[in-house]
């Protein structure tokens, strides 16, 4: 395993961060592995070296924090993972159960720390921008959730850049804390990304930890157009429809198996190496359940891809309207 700091932080990080969406209830989703089903997951990645984990309080209903805070510690002490979860999205009907107001921040804080079962979390993050409530309000309540001890670090996700930029700002005019990380959609077929948000993180020396660095399977090249995959979850997903599968995409993906066939990889592996070739990202997220593609996904950073083969991989590209946010 190789680690690397968390943007221009002293927090070092696996470079890859395994994902607990899909660890939890299947009342949530039917592809959601339950508890027990789940633990090994945890278990191959910390044998493997991974100390990088990402949840977040909507993911089961909170469960998925249960699970990933009973997971760990049974594996390895506290201070030798860098567990990370989020807020903004509904935890429950209440009009303030929800958004990125100074009272929900500080009563999602808690509570995810109640079912991680932990003190504080490594890395909280805004799972998206909040235009209902005023984004001093919220990075002011984030400030305060560091300086409680609650949070060592705060980051955030997929929004546009001119959001992430004023935050920013407001947050060094104010000497408060600063997001020092963005979780954002970036894969092979969706690099918009790469217009604006990735060239203000280099700027601003924040770390990016992509989700769906595999184009929620779509990148496994086990897709056909108009039609999912064979898993229950490719089969249910109307959000990847609507974020991939144009000719392009498949092209790409074709590109992907080509290059996999002359290095005897797999075509996801291919995406990851990718990915991991770019100097500006530290670490994909990368959910898995069933335990050869975890080994993959690891297996992975051992793969390092030509400059000719790159540009094979990008060529396809064709521009995307502006997805995940």
């Amino acid at each position: 395993m190789e680690y690397v700091r968390l943007g221009r932080t002293g927090l070092k990080v696996s470079r890859i961060c395994l994902g607990a969406m899909t660890y939890g209830s299947p009342k949530w989703r039917d592809w959601v592995l339950g508890e027990a089903e789940a633990k090994p997951f945890f278990k191959r990645a910390v044998e493997r070296g991974i100390n990088f984990f990402d949840t977040a309080d909507v993911y089961s209903n909170g469960a998925s924090e249960e699970v990933t805070g009973r997971a760990l510690k049974e594996l390895v002490r506290r201070d030798e993972v860098v567990v990370a979860t989020k807020v903004f999205n509904p935890t429950g009907e209440d009009p303030n159960a929800r958004g990125l107001s100074r009272k929900h921040v500080f009563a999602a804080i808690d509570a995810s720390l109640r079912r991680l079962g932990m003190e504080y979390v490594d890395l909280y993050q805004i799972h998206r921008w909040d235009p209902a409530t005023p984004i001093d309000e919220t990075l002011d309540a984030l400030d305060d959730v560091v300086r409680s001890g609650k949070a060592r670090y705060i980051g955030a996700s997929s929004m546009f850049a001119w959001q992430f930029s004023k935050a920013l700002h407001l947050s060094e005019a104010r000497g408060w804390a600063s997001f020092v990380s963005m979780q954002n959609h970036y894969n092979l077929v969706y690099r918009e990304e790469e217009r604006e948000m990735i060239p203000l993180c280099e700027d601003r020396g924040v770390g990016i930890i992509p989700w769906s660095p595999l184009a929620r399977g779509f990148l496994a090249g086990n897709r056909t157009p108009g039609k999912g995959g064979a898993t229950a979850r490719s089969k249910s997903d109307e959000f990847a429809h609507r974020l991939y599968y144009q000719p392009e995409d498949f092209a790409i993906v074709d590109r992907a198996s080509e290059v996999a066939a002359e290095i005897g990889r797999s075509t996801a592996q291919v995406a990851l190496a990718w990915m991991l070739s770019k100097p500006f990202i530290t670490a994909p997220i990368v959910g898995a359940s069933k335990m050869p593609h975890l080994d993959e996904a690891i297996d992975a950073l051992s793969i390092k891809l030509s400059a000719e083969q790159i540009k094979r991989l990008e060529e396809p590209y064709k521009p995307h309207p502006v997805g995940g946010h």
